[in-house]
Parts: C-alpha cells; structure tokens; sequence
C-alpha cells in the first residue's frame, strides 16, 4: 500500500509547494488535494494551473491519488432547497473534472448532512429525505465520473447520516454506479462503531482509505490525536483490509491542531504509518 498525506490537514491557503516538498521530504508517495473558497485550487482554477499544479507534483516525486473539498460543507447535497443541491452537482461534476485534469482516480465526497456540529445556519434535514435526495445527486453524477474514469468515494464524517455500513452499502448499492463507493475514514468511525466492522462489510465498494486516530474517553474535535495515541484498534483494521483485498492508498488526515507547525503532524506521522503498514506485512 501507498502512503498519502491529505490537505484536510491545512488551511485551505497554504502554500501547495512548500507543503509538497514537506510531504515529499517525509517519505509520502502521494499527496490528496483539496477544492475550496480560496487557495489555488478553486472553482476557479484555469487549466493551465491545474497542470502546473500536476507537474509540481511530478517533480517532488508525489502521486495525487485523490481530490476532496471543503465545499461540501458550505453547501449541503441533502438540503431542502433544491437550487442549493443542484449546485452540489455542479460543485461534484467540477471536482471531478480537476480530479481527472491532476491524475487523481478518486474524489472524496461528503454525502450531505442531517445536521452538524461543524456548520451553523442550516436547516435539519429528515434521515429520509436525507437518504433519497443523496441516492438521486449521486446517480446523476454518476454519469459524469463514469464519463471522466473518476470514481466517488462518499466519506463517513459527523454527519448524523448514513450511521451504519449497512445503510451506507445498502446507498451504493442503490446507486448502482461503480464509479461510486466508500471513502473510508477508520478514526472517523470510533464514535459509533468499529472500523473493521465497516470495512469488511463495505468490502471492495471502499475507494480510498483514511487514517487518522481518536481517543473515545475524550470528546468532540479535541479527540482526534497522532496515530497510536487513540483507540482505532489498527492491527484489527489491517486484518479486515488484507482480508477484503485492499491495496490502494493509506491517507493520513490530522486535523490542524499545530497553528504554529502546521505540517509536524505529517511529518511526526510518517513514523507511525510506515510501523502499521510494516507490522501488516
């Protein structure tokens, strides 16, 4: 397996070059880009600057796997105003399309949210509703990734939605695109089950991988620490990937709890990293 770092970890400005050849000195194989309001990947971005981001990449050595977004959260794909999910679609079928212009096979989507702890001034949205509004936007763009070769991972977050791996295969399944599949985060899940639970039932509809850690006898944002400082049981999650034949990218993910040292969290991770994936050999 390839080891990714993910520029959830960042602020969405940082500056792409210096933070690749952080990455890069590291020791990762792969870098997960992210689409937001500002920085230099944007609705925005010309293609000219899409390939010179890709060849920055090529030179420090690093592969781009996967392009996620922050802007999945602004805007809510199962919201009742249909102009606003509309424009998830185009928000999707975009990310999609700079997805395939950087060499990246995966987008990493927030399938909508009920409520969040994260978003402030959105209506609560009913679990069905929630349910048969995310199974229609991600049929129709389905379309687009199948006609782009990009696939779309729906990652599980603190969304209050799609709380159980049954219900999220049973969605993927009623989609029916195989262009659309499972992000899987493993710290992610610790509030609410147990990753190599929903690993093994996900099975090979799972694109890409998370990794990140939390500790369950604390609470909130503030639960997520450096890997082998939680309880994401990931011998057990090493097991269950070997076990459904996953050999794809290991991204990690830490949230930006180093103001001052953004990247030490990357850079201090890789050393864990390489033991969970070497132990697993």
């Amino acid at each position: 397996m390839k080891k990714g770092a993910s520029f959830f970890s960042f602020a969405q400005d940082i500056d792409l070059k210096e933070a690749m050849s952080k990455m890069a000195a590291a020791g990762y194989d792969g870098v997960e880009l992210v689409l937001g309001s500002i920085g230099e990947i944007t609705m925005d971005t010309p293609d000219k600057d899409l390939e010179r981001i890709k060849t920055m990449a090529e030179d420090f050595g690093l592969e781009i796997p996967s392009v996620g977004t922050w802007l999945l959260w602004d805007y809510n794909i199962v919201s009742p105003d249909a102009e606003e999910r509309e424009y998830c679609r185009v928000v999707l079928r975009k990310q999609l399309d700079i997805a395939a212009a950087l060499g990246a096979d995966t987008i990493l989507a927030v399938p909508g949210y009920c409520g969040s702890n994260f978003v402030s001034g959105k209506p609560l949205v009913s679990y069905d509703d929630a349910y048969e509004r995310a199974k229609e936007t991600f049929s129709i763009v389905a379309e687009h990734a199948e006609k782009v070769k990009v696939n779309i991972g729906l990652e599980n977050v603190w969304n209050k939605f799609l709380l159980s791996p049954l219900e999220m295969r049973n969605l993927i399944d009623e989609i029916g695109s195989d262009y659309v599949g499972a992000y899987f985060d493993v710290g992610n899940i610790m509030y609410i089950g147990y990753p190599q639970h929903w690993i093994e039932i996900l099975g090979s509809r799972i694109k890409k991988i998370h990794f990140c850690d939390y500790r369950c006898s604390q609470a909130g944002l503030g639960a997520f620490v450096d890997l082998m400082a939680g309880d994401v049981p990931f011998k057990e999650v090493m097991k269950s990937l070997k076990k459904i034949g996953y050999d794809d990218y290991i991204t990690y993910e830490m949230l930006p709890n180093y103001a001052d040292y953004p990247y030490q969290s990357l850079i201090s991770g890789i050393h864990s990293l390489n033991t969970i994936l070497e132990e697993a050999e």
